[in-house]
């Protein structure tokens, strides 16, 4: 897709779901490479993300979603049923028809497909991140970890820390240290973004991955109990994460 029309779409989904507000607007890199890092906060969180940076993003999404045969039953699952509450056979329904339009809109917006589980599999989602980073441009990663119980404050789950091998490919490849930039999204219309944490290649990549996981989950974290702070809502959670 040209970069014009992902900002128009962009803009058509600012309009009308979105709106929020931009923080931290001088966090954000002046060029690419860089990876933004972000909690997912349902389906708020990618359309939040797309909407408020306003650079060319390529996010990672669940390869299920990308999937024909595969995107209706999660739809159903984790968004027509859980999120718009809807029941059977309505939900059926209405996932099959939504996954019409998700799966190549996908696919045009540059996304890259997610294969957990899947070690192999995973390695494509990384060389296709590659493909990106080498031209100067930016990636969009929701790493929390769906299978573990979310934190009561935030409503975050633990990271993986997959993404950090991001890092290790880019210098190994180039040399550079990449950036990643944590991001906050908060249900009342904010996005926050902080300032980029650097690869570091002198760590063991074990230890580095572990450093990067923890240090962008911890500042995520910090950035949207802030915010609830800000708003009055410290402890509350909205109604689809409680």
């Amino acid at each position: 897709m040209h970069d014009a029309l992902y900002h128009f779409l962009v803009g058509a989904l600012d309009l009308f779901l979105w709106g929020g507000e931009l923080i931290g607007e001088e966090n954000l890199p002046a060029r690419g490479p860089a990876v933004f890092v972000a909690n997912h906060l349902d389906a708020t969180g990618p359309i939040a993300c797309c909407c408020s940076l306003p650079m060319r993003l390529y996010p990672w999404v669940i390869s299920d979603m990308m999937d024909r045969q595969t995107a209706a039953a999660y739809l159903n699952m984790d968004f027509t049923e859980r999120q718009l509450h809807f029941k059977p056979p309505l939900s059926l329904w209405f996932s099959r028809l939504l996954s019409r339009v998700t799966v190549p809109m996908f696919w045009s917006l540059g996304c890259i497909p997610v294969y957990k589980g899947d070690y192999e599999r995973m390695k494509e989602t990384l060389r296709l991140s590659m493909d990106v980073l080498r031209q100067g441009k930016f990636l969009l990663i929701f790493p929390e970890e769906p299978s573990l119980p979310a934190d009561e404050r935030t409503g975050m789950k633990p990271f993986q820390r997959t993404f950090a091998r991001l890092g290790e490919l880019y210098y190994a490849e180039t040399k550079e240290r990449l950036p990643f930039y944590p991001v906050a999204v908060h249900p009342k219309n904010f996005v926050q973004v902080g300032k980029g944490v650097l690869f570091n290649p002198l760590s063991p990549p074990g230890v580095e991955r572990q450093r990067l996981k923890g240090r962008l989950e911890s500042e995520v974290r910090e950035m949207y109990l802030k915010l609830s702070s800000e708003a009055g809502e410290i402890g509350a959670l909205t109604p689809e994460r409680k």
